[in-house]
């Protein structure tokens, strides 16, 4: 995927590739991907084969894809094997770095890489995580992973990297008591390179939704001052012009196919990157709701629109409730409303938990569709989201959506970085 005219990176623990999507538009190249779920693997095979096709002004054979008149097969096709084959589906560990390393080495054919951007899966620095599991979290495996990622940094000597994580790694310690975000710097800068973070909230960067995450930035070298930092955008607008174009839907409607969507006046979509009227607009199905979650719907909203507070799961009546953990994640039916400025936190487990969305102006009763996390998340609207078998698959397609860094953060985080570099 990369030319000898680009910055040319490796996506580490790359997930659906939120974090890469910004840096292909702020002009970075990718080199490879490499990420574990399977699912995820073939959203970013997808994507890089869009980004080839789209390089060569042929992304009406992607149109042809997401209307469903081809097969999964027939489209990667159309691509070179080296498109596709550039993402890696391998758990990063000491048995599969050997090979992660020489597939990296072949896509690079003797040019330099220049960036490693990516970040661990963050359940195990999580505070629900933790909150969550019996020993907190300490001994398990992933807490460790950023070592890996520390020996690609030694084998390419990258000039800069991007590691990013949910902001419960400041607090997370290892069975010494030490902070496992401590440790990992010091590691880096073993590897040679300083390091600076902030904890960007997404909605001060044009991202309609509240999501923090620490954006960890190390340079090669002993230099300091270097972060850096993205331009601010508040684009004054509410949630409802994100999702406001797309069709009403009830409970379990919707299709992941194309879908029309209703004329769109205003500009923040574009300006955004989100919306592309030249390509299907897809994933915009409602999962089905059971009464019970219905019913505790009707009681968020009530909330919602008399005092504009978030229900708390435990203030339910006894009879809803059903979930066994009781002592963390209380917000899990929350209301996406269309007056609101920028929505909560877009979760992984958005495919199991409530996230009501109150439309302007119908009742729809329903949680959100991958779309509209997707938007929320500011991936484009040609962005399509793989399961393991051809045929699509809600669950993968939210548990990407949630687990990814905002396209938009990512972009503007990558264009200061350009201006830096």
């Amino acid at each position: 995927m990369s030319d000898n005219k680009s910055l040319k990176y490796l996506d580490l623990f790359a997930g659906a590739g939120g974090l890469s999507e910004g840096f292909i538009r702020a002009g970075f190249c990718p080199v490879a991907h490499v990420e574990s779920d399977k699912a995820a693997c073939f959203t970013l095979r997808t994507r890089m084969a869009y980004h080839w096709l789209k390089n060569r002004d042929r992304t009406d054979q992607y149109n042809e894809y997401l209307c469903g008149h081809i097969t999964r097969p027939e489209f990667y096709g159309f691509v070179p094997d080296r498109c596709i084959n550039s993402v890696i589906n391998a758990e990063i560990g000491k048995e599969a770095l050997t090979e992660i390393f020489r597939k990296t080495d072949e896509f690079l054919n003797g040019a330099r890489l220049d960036l490693i951007i990516g970040g661990p899966p963050c359940q195990a620095y999580s505070i629900i995580g933790r909150s969550r599991d019996k020993n907190r979290m300490k001994g398990d495996r992933r807490n460790y992973l950023y070592v890996y990622y520390a020996e690609a940094l030694k084998r390419y000597r990258p000039s800069w990297f991007v590691f990013e994580n949910v902001t419960g790694l400041l607090s997370a310690k290892d069975e010494n008591g030490n902070l496992y975000f401590d440790n990992m710097r010091r590691l880096f800068r073993d590897a040679g390179y300083e390091t600076e973070f902030m904890i960007p909230s997404a909605e001060e960067y044009g991202v309609l939704q509240s999501r923090k995450r620490i954006i960890l930035v190390g340079k090669r070298g002993k230099s300091s001052g270097f972060y850096p930092e993205p331009v601010k955008w508040r684009p004054g607008v509410k949630v409802k012009e994100v999702l406001g174009d797309l069709p009403p839907l009830r409970s379990g409607e919707g299709d992941p196919g194309p879908c029309r969507t209703k004329k769109y006046t205003g500009s923040y979509l574009y300006d955004a990157g989100i919306r592309n009227d030249a390509l299907a607009v897809t994933w915009h199905q409602a999962r089905p709701n059971t009464e019970q979650d219905l019913e505790i719907y009707r009681i968020a909203v009530e909330l919602w629109n008399k005092k504009k507070t978030r229900l708390n799961y435990n203030h339910l009546p006894d009879r809803l409730k059903t979930h066994r953990h009781r002592n963390s994640f209380l917000d899990r039916f929350k209301v996406v409303a269309g007056d609101m400025e920028y929505s909560h936190t877009v979760v992984a487990h958005i495919a199991r938990d409530g996230h009501y969305y109150i439309h302007p102006d119908i009742e729809q009763n329903r949680s959100l569709t991958p779309r509209e996390a997707a938007r929320l998340q500011t991936f484009p609207d040609d962005y399509f989201f793989e399961g393991v078998a051809e045929k699509p698959s809600r669950t993968p397609a939210f548990r990407q959506i949630g687990n990814a860094v905002p396209v938009l953060l990512a972009q503007r985080i990558a264009e200061k970085l350009k201006e830096v570099w």
